[in-house]
């Protein structure tokens, strides 16, 4: 699968193209270029298993060494689940006493999507509870990140995933009322190995951020690259030194400005939704201090996206408009220049979109929170071939692939489609 070497070349080590190491998958991007081209989902002629789960939770699964892995409630606690590649369940382990989402819609207590580096996995939970297990379900090592850097002060539930580095495990707290840093762990023991401030001056809520950071190695130095707080900043992977800033997403300074969605890397373009899903920025990715004159390529009003992350699909950026009433409506975006190469629309609904898109080759599967999933195929004019498929249950979290698999998280299963 494309983008697997990003993985090798931060030396994280090289996984398999039947992968699925973090949110969003490999590169963090939402797209790979083999994988199961599906013109529609149905129960009755592509979908392989469904296997119930032990509770409720919207983080994606990641998928190693033939094992799909989740985060949930069991039973009132953190928990992790481990199944095959036919949902067969092979292990259950808790971590502590769970958070409840603030919302049972859309909230959970485990929204944040594992990660991998094909050796441990490693959990983040709304309770605070970070961890490390191996692939039998031993937990390796925990904490509690509110116990030990301050009190989880977001208005909503936690969203942000755990990142990899060459150098360890990398969590992203942004928040306005509370305590923000980047931390980085010992991927081994757990043990701190560099904390960053990532304070700015922002308006009520603004500085509140559900997004995950991408790693990405620019002008030769591993970069964590991070929005929130009204600015995208780029550190150094090794000691979390801060080597640039981007602002200019919110100059007047507008409260309740929070991210949810999170920018996706195209072509060394860091293409940014912002104010609340009106605004889409690409920022060229690099320099030193202050780049926001020099980096801010361009900026589009309109044709945001709030909760579902853009998806990269060559070098291009494919935006949702996930909400409103221009919901449904797909923009594909140059990354360098911000141009609109095509718009296309959706059927319409009322509900919202909450999960991010997958791209498979030129295929791409938009989940809605009712159950809905739209397939299409990706061309050089817009969407063609949509299809409307009812999963039959709410579904907030992102697909996933596992192989020749797609994976679809719904209220109560997880759903695995294959030709």
């Amino acid at each position: 699968m494309r983008n697997y070497w990003i993985i090798g070349c931060l030396g994280i080590g090289v996984l398999s193209a039947s992968e699925w190491p973090e949110w969003r998958g490999p590169g963090g991007v939402g797209f790979v270029g083999d994988g199961p081209e599906l013109e529609s989902l149905s129960p009755e002629k592509n979908l392989r298993w469904k296997a119930e789960l032990p509770g409720r939770a919207n983080s994606t699964p990641v998928v190693a060494d033939g094992k799909i892995f989740l985060t949930t409630a069991i039973d009132g606690k953190d928990g992790v689940v481990a199944l095959d590649l036919k949902g067969k369940g092979l292990w259950r382990t808790t971590l502590g006493e769970m958070r409840p989402g603030r919302g049972q819609r859309v909230g959970s207590s485990a929204n944040s999507s594992p990660v991998t580096d094909g050796e441990r996995l490693y959990v983040y939970f709304k309770s605070g509870a970070l961890g490390a297990l191996d692939f039998d379900g031993k937990v390796l090592w925990s904490l509690n990140v509110f116990d030990t850097y301050g009190e989880d002060k977001l208005w909503w539930d936690v969203g942000t995933s755990p990142v990899l580095t060459s150098k360890g495990l990398v969590l992203a707290v942004m928040q306005t009322e509370g305590p923000s840093n980047l931390i980085c762990f010992d991927t081994k023991t757990g043990k701190e190995l560099w904390k960053t401030p990532r304070d700015f001056d922002v308006a009520t809520e603004s500085g509140d951020a559900y997004t995950t950071p991408h790693v990405r190695k620019i002008d030769g130095i591993e970069t964590i690259i991070s929005h929130g707080a009204d600015h995208l900043t780029g550190h150094a992977a090794d000691d979390g030194r801060l080597l640039w800033t981007c602002a200019g997403f919110n100059p007047e300074k507008k409260g309740m400005w929070r991210v949810i969605g999170s920018p996706v890397v195209v072509d060394g373009v860091a293409v940014v939704p912002y104010g609340r899903g009106e605004f889409l920025a690409g920022v060229k990715l690099g320099g030193e201090g202050d780049i926001t004159k020099s980096a801010m390529l361009w900026k589009n009003e309109g044709m945001g996206t709030d909760a579902a992350s853009p998806v990269a699909w060559k070098d291009k950026a494919i935006v949702l408009v996930d909400r409103g009433k221009e919901r449904g409506k797909v923009f594909c975006v140059d990354a360098r220049s911000g141009d609109v190469e095509w718009e296309s629309l959706l059927p319409k609904g009322a509900q919202t979109f909450y999960a991010s898109p997958l791209v498979v080759g030129d295929r791409i599967y938009f989940p809605r929170e009712d159950g809905v999933v739209f397939a299409a195929r990706l061309t050089a004019d817009g969407l063609t071939e949509v299809t409307t498929n009812e999963i039959g249950e709410g579904m907030i979290a992102s697909p996933a692939l596992a192989g020749d698999l797609l994976l679809l998280r719904g209220a109560k299963h997880l759903f695995a489609f294959g030709e």
